[in-house]
């Protein structure tokens, strides 16, 4: 990952929460921990943020009322060919003039990439996913009611009267902050109640998730794993990550990561 893309990712991790420590950002960026504090460094001089000990803050505080989730410009470029891949999967899943829900995530807006040409009548909470199949597909596009957070590009709400339970769905498909036995795991509390109301309207759900999020934990559980119907991942998926998925009775797809060459030829096709 280039050095201006590191920052850009930083930049917007501090923004998320107060402070953010080295760990965290290595984590994010797959960089070393020494990289990520050179980085710091510099922008500490360019004054875009402080550094302190273990990590860095924002210069101005983010405010009070985000969503914990983390915001869409951050994940978007992390892991970006499985991503990639296990969307264009994702999409063969679905037949011509299927109804299917998108949840909004980074995953799951690769797979606008690959919905050009189809036919579908797709529900999404996602703005960045509703307006990309609006202008570059023929895709019929709902969303609920609710507030926009630009931050994570949703469209939530509390309430019942959101139009969700107006639409029904073969398949509904999601991303995860991480999978274990557990169940499927999500950072916020107002995210997973919007997913919760979407889920009840398909009658398949589809995860979508790169191999790291095996190794994740997260502190709140979306649904156990038996409401899955199948996990579309990676081909790094562990041995014990898979024997997981087997044994909960899952359907499990692996995919290889797609090359940037064969990116650019999806990009310029949609």
């Amino acid at each position: 990952m280039h050095e201006r893309e590191r920052h850009r990712i930083i930049l917007s991790a501090i923004q998320e929460k107060p402070v953010v420590t080295v760990q965290d950002i290595a984590e994010l960026t797959e960089a070393s921990e020494a990289t990520i504090r050179r980085d710091i460094a510099a922008l500490h001089v360019q004054g875009k943020l402080r550094r302190v000990r273990g990590g860095a803050e924002a210069v101005h505080p983010p405010q009070l009322g985000n969503l914990a989730a983390r915001p869409f410009k951050v994940s978007e470029s992390i892991n970006i060919d499985r991503k990639r891949a296990i969307a264009r999967r994702a999409v063969e899943l679905c037949e011509e003039g299927d109804s299917i829900i998108i949840n909004g995530g980074t995953t799951t807006f690769q797979m606008v990439h690959f919905m050009s040409a189809r036919r579908l009548q797709v529900m999404t909470n996602s703005f960045a996913i509703a307006e990309h199949l609006v202008k570059h597909s023929k895709c019929t596009v709902s969303v609920p009611g609710g507030a926009i957070y630009r931050d994570q590009s949703l469209i939530l709400s509390p309430f019942d009267n959101d139009a969700i339970r107006n639409f029904y769905a073969r398949r509904m498909f999601i991303g995860a902050q991480g999978v274990n036995a557990l169940g499927i795991m999500e950072a916020d509390a107002l995210v997973i109640q919007s997913e919760q109301k979407l889920m009840r309207q398909a009658e398949e759900l589809i995860v979508m998730v790169d191999s790291s999020k095996f190794e994740r934990r997260s502190s709140l559980i979306l649904c156990p794993l038996e409401n899955v119907t199948t996990i579309i991942t990676d081909d790094r998926i562990s041995d014990e990550a898979a024997a997981m998925v087997a044994h909960a009775g899952i359907r499990l797809i692996t995919v290889k990561p797609i090359a940037s060459t064969e990116r650019e030829d999806s990009t310029s096709a949609a």
